[in-house]
């Protein structure tokens, strides 16, 4: 899978609620639950997701900011060489909660990030 290029989706759990601010500027609320993360990795799937899945590491994208309190507990990667991670984004958002603007800062979708709640 070294340098297979593709899209992934990162599932990660935060078990408590917590107030994040991702970027410079912005502060967004998080509620207990799953969270829902697509991405692409056209470089390669490998190494853009044992990057997600370390802890230290500089921030870059939005979702380095939630995995500093939230646990990744899956990883679905798709291999391919198109470019469909708008698409996934959108399907997700039929079924999930956006978290609007997250992740999608590059794109025209409301989000790339979509929340599960937790089940008590």
């Amino acid at each position: 899978m070294i340098g297979t290029p593709g899209v992934y989706i990162l599932i990660v759990y935060l078990a408590g609620s917590q107030t994040i601010k991702v970027g410079k500027k912005r502060v967004i609320p998080f509620e207990p639950g799953y969270y829902f993360y697509v991405g692409s990795a056209l470089g390669g799937l490998e190494n853009r997701i044992k990057r997600h899945l370390a802890r230290e590491k500089k921030h870059h994208w939005h979702i380095d900011y939630l995995l500093d309190t939230g646990k990744i507990i899956g990883v679905l990667a798709i291999p391919t060489t198109h470019k469909i991670e708008c698409q996934v984004a959108n399907s997700l958002s039929e079924g999930l909660e956006s978290i609007v603007g997250f992740g999608s800062s590059d794109c025209n979708c409301r989000s790339h990030l979509f929340y599960y709640p937790k089940s008590d």
